[in-house]
């Protein structure tokens, strides 16, 4: 069995007391929060999925049959356990079961694929696996078991059902056999306490896509991020208890708001595993769902679903839309039509949520991405890390109580993205004289499709490999609805040029994950490029899409 992971941090003694004697540090553990509220909960909802709802006493019983099982088949606190599940109740269980004894949660969206997941599994080195058979007519857990070739550190695949009969798969274990071996543990609740980690200690890993290509490993503990679901609570949902979430619970915009600021409300929160507006309006309507947050476009989907001003929305209160800056017609349109307040907000994986509106703000401040939440810090900055005048665009930079607390590939990565003290975002942004930021670019090699981040790098050293192409750069393409979507720019190898259709057909036999699959082709004899022989993409924008 893999050996507990050794996570080096850039967290010092120094900043746990400096957040801690200023209270946005509380030393707890979500377990705690869990018990605590479901104490008083016992035949309350706590999480509804496709399969029903699942009530807080319920879920206590799984959640500690599934931390015994998980201690039975070896799993030992600061080991990692990657969970690649779609948006189903297993997801919120195995989180707390891992948190009870101290393992390491690493969320891994379930669109990705083993040209994906390998790396990451690389660099994380899960002791298990937790997934389903099949998400959306592939099968994740074959692909799993493909992977273990290449992941020898991975002991134990286990497998959640599909809800279809079907023959288990060799050499995984089932979800039910692993609550049968937590229920026949002889374990004690006194056994299981002394396993209890430091709230300072790495509690999660969840990967982002860097201007490098590869996916960075992204660090937070108890206290970093329990502050996140804490200050979204208190700026945008105080007085809400039902939550909705279809964003992937493996993103941190799932991850925290889907699973742990529920369980720090003591709520009851409604999973949809795929993002349907119709099916979501329908939600609201069946459990009076209070809150939400998701992608930008997810409120223009809302807001074109057939029939949807005679529907009964009335319980919705508040919707956070990040991801993009949402478009001034939309917000008109939801403040004539919704009865929630629309509130932007901007935040990374490394930064949780970090700024977003209120739901007394002007209606013109909605336009804006937010201003930062308490304990916290943004700045705008110019290329020699200055502060510039409000209204002027520079570098955004951030500090205080949600920032992550290192990468997993080591020091030398995590220092190289901060600047005296303050967090590089890579955003470009205005500040406004109210602190009120507003995003105007990336410094970043991303491109946002929905939300979703696209490695530009992955993307184009795969398309590099295919024989018609001699040189590739992926740029973003502005998208009605989702943003922004690649558009890949080729010189050819040769006549004739591949096709957009042969291009994605080649990234679906390397095994590249569909959401990061160009949906605009475009061929050039030759790349504007820098005197150090770097493309200049803002030339190659201007060429193909014609921007300024």
């Amino acid at each position: 069995m893999t050996e507990k992971r050794f996570f080096e941090t850039m967290l010092t003694q120094a900043r746990i007391d400096a957040m801690v004697s200023s209270g946005d540090w509380t030393n707890e553990h979500l377990f705690d929060r869990f018990t605590a509220n479901g104490a008083t909960r016992a035949d309350q909802p706590l999480v509804t999925d496709g399969r029903g709802t699942m009530t807080w006493g319920q879920a206590a019983v799984e959640v500690e049959q599934l931390a015994r099982g998980l201690l039975e088949i070896g799993i030992r606190p600061g080991q990692v356990v990657q969970l690649q599940l779609p948006n189903r109740r297993e997801f919120l269980l195995a989180v707390l079961a891992l948190e009870r004894i101290g393992a390491v949660v690493n969320p891994v969206a379930p669109i990705f694929r083993a040209n994906e997941v390998s790396v990451m599994s690389a660099l994380s080195r899960p002791a298990a696996v937790i997934t389903v058979e099949e998400y959306r007519g592939f099968e994740l857990a074959a692909m799993h078991l493909d992977l273990r070739e290449r992941c020898p550190w991975v002991g134990r695949i286990v497998v959640a059902p599909s809800g279809r009969a079907r023959e288990p798969l060799p050499d995984t274990m089932s979800w039910g056999d692993l609550l049968a071996a937590g229920e026949a543990s002889s374990i004690t609740d006194q056994a299981i306490e002394l396993l209890k980690p430091s709230p300072n200690d790495v509690c999660e890993v969840m990967f982002t896509s860097g201007t490098t290509g590869q996916p960075k490993g992204v660090m937070h503990t108890q206290n970093t991020i329990n502050v996140a679901a804490d200050l979204w609570l208190e700026r945008v949902a105080a007085d809400c208890r039902v939550f909705h979430m279809g964003s992937t619970l493996a993103h941190q915009t799932g991850y925290l708001f889907g699973i742990r600021a529920p369980i720090t409300a003591g709520g009851h929160v409604v999973y949809q595993p795929v993002w349907d507006p119709a099916e979501f309006a329908g939600l609201i309507e069946a459990h009076g769902i209070e809150a939400s947050m998701g992608a930008t476009p997810f409120l223009a989907d809302l807001l074109a679903v057939d029939g949807l001003d005679g529907r009964d929305l009335s319980s919705f209160k508040a919707f956070v839309c990040a991801g993009a800056a949402i478009p001034r017609p939309v917000l008109e349109q939801a403040r004539d039509r919704l009865p929630c307040t629309v509130m932007p907000g901007w935040g990374m994986t490394e930064t949780a949520l970090s700024t977003t509106g209120r739901r007394d703000d002007p209606f013109e401040k909605r336009a804006t991405d937010g201003s930062v939440l308490p304990g916290n810090e943004v700045r705008v900055v110019d290329e020699d890390g200055s502060p510039v005048p409000a209204g002027t665009e520079g570098d955004l930079q951030f500090r205080g109580s949600l920032t992550f607390v290192g990468y997993i590939q080591g020091r030398e990565l995590t220092e190289s993205c901060f600047r005296d003290g303050w967090f590089d975002t890579g955003d470009r942004a205005v500040m406004d004289d109210d602190g009120y930021i507003s995003i105007s670019g990336r410094t970043k090699d991303i491109i946002i499709r929905g939300g979703e981040n696209i490695p530009v790098k992955e993307v184009e050293d795969v398309l590099l490999r295919h024989p018609g192409v001699a040189g590739v750069a992926l740029i973003a393409k502005p998208h009605e609805r989702l943003g922004e979507v690649g558009c890949a720019v080729i010189v050819p190898d040769g006549e004739p040029a591949p096709t957009l259709a042969e291009l994605t057909g080649f990234l679906d036999e390397q095994g590249v994950t569909k959401q990061f699959w160009p949906e605009a082709l475009a061929t050039v004899d030759a790349f504007p490029m820098t005197p150090s022989g770097k493309i200049q993409k803002y030339q190659l924008r201007e060429l193909v899409l014609g921007e300024r």
